[in-house]
């Protein structure tokens, strides 16, 4: 990463809801990828470079907000890792919760997109486990785009309006 890029994160760091645009978004999927990454207790770095391809993916080649979806779900990890007020279930719950009180976000739900880091792990267990996650955020997000439909069409309704 350029020298730059660490300078604005750790700016943005602190006042990112401010100054990162749909800072929402960005956080609802770094919890996602977070979650299947801290599921295997032998985390591998190469889970953060999938994380920022996949983010290139998303973001259309705008490697800021690849890198920033990356830091933010490395920094999700290691408050889970470092018991810091978060741990998987809380993980979860506020993954359920966001997608409450936005339902939209059920289709930032990439379960495509997750699966490649499970593919890192080596651990049947493991494995087993991360893939009990991927099938509880498939069905959550099954249920959320069935459930909420008309209130994710009047939202994005509204969100267009605003640009």
């Amino acid at each position: 990463m350029r020298l730059s890029f660490k300078l604005k994160h750790h700016f943005f760091s602190a006042f990112r809801e401010f100054f990162v645009h749909h800072h929402g978004s960005l956080e609802f999927r770094a919890k996602n990828f977070a979650l299947i990454i801290v599921s295997n207790k032998e985390i591998n770095e190469d889970c953060y470079l999938i994380v920022k391809n996949i983010g290139m993916d998303i973001y259309k080649k705008d490697e800021d907000r690849a890198n920033l979806l990356m830091l933010s779900t490395k920094e999700l990890v290691k408050k889970v890792q470092d018991n810091n007020g978060l741990d998987i279930d809380t993980l979860v719950s506020h993954i359920q919760k966001e997608l409450k009180i936005i339902p939209r976000y059920a289709k930032k739900i990439d379960i495509s997109s997750l699966h490649p880091i499970i593919e890192l792990t080596r651990d049947r267990d493991t494995i087993s486990y991360q893939e009990n996650i991927l099938e509880f955020l498939k069905t959550l997000k099954k249920e959320t785009l069935h459930n909420k439909k008309s209130q994710i069409e009047k939202d994005e309704e509204n969100l267009e309006s605003k640009y």
